[in-house]
C-alpha cells in the first residue's frame, strides 16, 4: 500500500471512526465487541482497500464483521455466563437522579430494537448516522427505492413495541 493510501485511510479513519463506533455500540449493544469491530473495520480497509470507496462501504464491513462477532460471542456468553444479562450503554451514564429513568428509556429501546429483522436494524442505525437514501440502500444491500418502507416499516415496529411496554408499566 501507498503512502499516499496510507495517508488517505488516515483521513477516513479520522472523519468515520467516532459514527462508526456509536453504530457499531448501538448495533452490538457491547462497547468492547463495538471497538474491536471498528478497528478490524479499518484494518481490513487498509489490508483489502474497496475499488471505490463509500462510507456505506464500511458501515458494511463493520456490520458484517459485527454480526460474525455477535454470533460468537453469543455461544460463548450460553456456556459461560448462562442466566447473567449485562446490557451495555452506548452513551457515558447520565447522572445519577436522571439514570434511573434514562436507563429504563435504554432498556426498553434495546428491547424493542430486538423486534426488527437484521436488515431492518442496520438500515435505522446508519440512517441515525445520517446516512442518505442511497447509502442505507449500499449499507443494506438493497434498492434507494424501498429503503423508505425498510425503515417506515422498521419505525413502526419498534413503536410498536414500545406502546405495548408503556402499557405494559401502566397496568
Amino acid at each position: 500500500m501507498s503512502a499516499s493510501e496510507n495517508g488517505a485511510t488516515g483521513e477516513r479513519f479520522e472523519e468515520h471512526h467516532d459514527a462508526l463506533l456509536r453504530f457499531l455500540v448501538r448495533l452490538t449493544e457491547d462497547p468492547d465487541l463495538a471497538a474491536d469491530v471498528a478497528q478490524g473495520s479499518f484494518i481490513r480497509l487498509l489490508e483489502h482497500p474497496p475499488r471505490e470507496w463509500s462510507r456505506s462501504w464500511l458501515f458494511r464491513v463493520a456490520a458484517n464483521l459485527a454480526r460474525d462477532r455477535v454470533r460468537i460471542q453469543k455461544r460463548r456468553q450460553l456456556l459461560l455466563f448462562a442466566g447473567r444479562h449485562r446490557v451495555p450503554r452506548a452513551d457515558p451514564p447520565a447522572a445519577p437522579d436522571a439514570g434511573v429513568e434514562v436507563e429504563a428509556e435504554r432498556r426498553a429501546l434495546a428491547a424493542a430494537l430486538t423486534v426488527l429483522s437484521t436488515k431492518e436494524r442496520l438500515a435505522l442505525l446508519v440512517r441515525e448516522e445520517g446516512f442518505t437514501q442511497r447509502e442505507i440502500a449500499e449499507a443494506v444491500g438493497t434498492t434507494t427505492k424501498s429503503v423508505g418502507t425498510l425503515t417506515a416499516r422498521a419505525i413502526r415496529k419498534v413503536a410498536r413495541r414500545l406502546q405495548a411496554e408503556h402499557e405494559e408499566h401502566r397496568k
